[in-house]
């Protein structure tokens, strides 16, 4: 299962409302390092599909929802666990670290 894109308008539904965890990947496309995170995240999102949802949320089409959840810099990945914000990972990491977080958290 490839990631999710969330925006706005589906951000309640798609993260709030979901069943299994979700980590949030807010981004942008000027953004050097969330491009070296994006194809790790792929790749959790394919091994771990049947324990999180990976989803994508684009900084400058969607600025309300980081300015709610406080994000300042990106890359920044909140992980979300029945409706509440668990865990937050600021910055590029390695999908070693990125997948030991996120079992510590889910």
């Amino acid at each position: 299962m490839a990631t999710v894109d969330v925006t706005d308008e589906n951000f309640e539904t798609k993260v709030i409302r979901a069943e299994k965890p979700v980590l949030v990947d807010f981004w942008a496309e000027w953004c050097g390092p969330c491009k070296m995170v994006g194809p790790l995240l792929e790749e959790i999102s394919d091994e771990m599909s049947d324990q999180i949802t990976i989803a994508k949320h684009n900084i400058d089409n969607e600025p309300n929802t980081p300015t709610k959840f406080g994000v300042r810099g990106i890359p920044t990945m909140l992980l979300f666990k029945d409706g509440e914000l668990k865990a937050t990972k600021v910055g590029a990491t390695t999908k070693s670290n990125i997948v030991s977080w996120l079992k510590e958290n889910i």
